[in-house]
């Protein structure tokens, strides 16, 4: 089996490298953001649309997209980790329902950016459907939708799919049913990520790479190679806080893996689906992920690697045989028909975890200190809309998203080790074990109990 060890399928078609100026010095600025991601990225769109007179700048470790922006499974999907009821206790159901829509809404603002810069990205808003393969998975979906349908929502958000309907979409082992989502986005992450950045450098931001920042005090980020002096410094690391000095325990970074296919010919599409790219997965435990690409690949992942002993990054993690192989068992397990079709890419990335599990918002104006993040692996929308929150909390922007409950303070850090190796490795565990349990037809809402309480999720 021929594997490219590239990036990723993204960044490796992209052709993705450091092409733009580093660091060098002392410099200062109005606005200095760490981070070329999604979050960074947005944040620098959205100051330069709402004040074209701001000196933005923004500093990547590696290369635009590098980390998970350009990893990831490629889903913008118009929802958090969190769920409303989280939200809704820290502020007022009606702000979790306000929050939820603003994400809703973000899959078409990504849609409308993309357009309006002609970013080319394959952009398929062909909504998400989740399979039911169990009958536990099933009862899940059915007390969800009834729960957002007394809330609100409706049948246009998200609605249930008996086991035909299911399979005419994507055509899996051991469908019980199905749960259609309709406000996610199928992109290229990688391709989104660059064409962002080109129109950033359009509107007069600056972008360098290859600028490591080590440390964010009030006012200033200091790197490796020289000194930045701003009003307002933006932290948008994600899963690479952990780099920054004094901030290891702010975010965990956790592993997720993902594989890519070669092209599938048609008749083997005939027999899977997945017509009009909708994104999809299952009602595990342990989240699986997938799509159909632009060019007729499916792009598919899961994590496969536990937490690393002291909140470790290792890039060798990222080409684990065996950690892959879970992956493709669980590929195969859904489409028998693809265990012998050749897998072009295997990569992995870390995605950023805050100890309540719970996406957030911050700025404090008077200490010209900002971040977001948090995601959980679900920051591809959920960047847009942080970003464009930060702009107009930095700008004192009015809109109808600077008070949404994701806005308020960083989140409690994580505890020392061994403790949170113990916590999250044993949550891990617990929710495998939990799959398994109901694959046999065994209830396991007390485990899932056990491992909530271990995460502090």
């Amino acid at each position: 089996m021929n594997v490219v060890n590239a990036p990723s399928l993204w960044l490796d078609q992209l052709g993705a490298s450091s092409k733009r100026p580093a660091l060098q010095g002392e410099l200062d600025v109005d606005v200095a953001i760490v981070g070329a991601g999604f979050t960074g990225l947005w944040t620098a769109y959205y100051l330069a649309q709402l004040d074209p007179s701001l000196r933005i700048s923004v500093f990547e470790r590696d290369y635009v997209g590098f980390g998970a922006s350009g990893r990831n499974g490629g889903w913008a999907v118009g929802e958090l980790a969190a769920g409303i009821e989280k939200y809704a206790a820290r502020s007022t159901l009606d702000g979790a329902l306000r929050l939820t829509r603003e994400l809703f809404a973000s899959v078409d603002e990504i849609g409308r950016v993309v357009e309006a810069e002609r970013i080319d990205c394959g952009f398929t808003k062909g909504g998400n459907i989740r399979l039911a393969r169990n009958q536990f998975q099933r009862a899940r979906q059915i007390d969800e939708v009834e729960h957002h349908l007394q809330l609100g929502f409706s049948d246009d958000d998200l609605r249930l799919l008996s086991r035909a309907e299911a399979e005419a979409v994507c055509n899996a082992t051991a469908v019980h049913g199905g749960l259609f989502f309709a406000h996610c986005a199928a992109v290229d992450p990688a391709r989104l990520i660059a064409g962002l950045a080109t129109a950033c450098e359009a509107a007069g931001v600056t972008i360098m790479e290859r600028s490591a920042i080590d440390m964010i005090e009030a006012g200033r980020a200091v790197g490796e190679s020289g000194t930045v002096t701003a009003g307002m410094v933006v932290m948008a690391t994600e899963g690479y806080t952990r780099n920054l000095s004094g901030r290891r325990r702010d975010l965990v970074p956790t592993y997720s893996r993902m594989l890519a296919t070669a092209p599938l010919r048609g008749d083997q599409w005939a027999e899977i689906g997945l017509d009009h790219r909708p994104t999809f997965s299952d009602d595990r435990y342990m989240v699986i992920y997938g799509q159909r690409t632009e060019d007729g690949r499916i792009a598919f992942g899961g994590r496969g690697v536990p937490y690393l002993y002291g909140s470790r990054i290792d890039p060798a993690c990222e080409v684990r045989a065996d950690s892959h192989r879970l992956v493709h068992d669980a590929l195969v397990d859904l489409f028998p028909i693809l265990a012998d079709v050749e897998i072009t890419h295997r990569w992995g990335g870390v995605l950023g975890v805050p100890r309540d599990w719970t996406p957030f918002v911050h700025a404090d104006l008077a200490a010209g200190f900002a971040a977001a993040g948090g995601y959980v692996g679900e920051g591809v929308a959920a960047a847009n809309a942080a970003g464009r929150t930060l702009a107009e909390l930095i700008t004192r922007t009015e809109s109808a998203r600077t008070d949404l409950p994701w806005v308020g303070p960083t989140p409690r850090r994580w505890e020392p080790e061994p403790l949170r190796w113990i916590g999250i490795r044993g949550s891990r565990r617990i929710m495998a074990r939990a799959d398994t349990r109901e694959d046999r037809g065994r209830e396991a809402k007390v485990a899932m109990r056990v491992s909530r309480w271990l995460r502090g999720g």
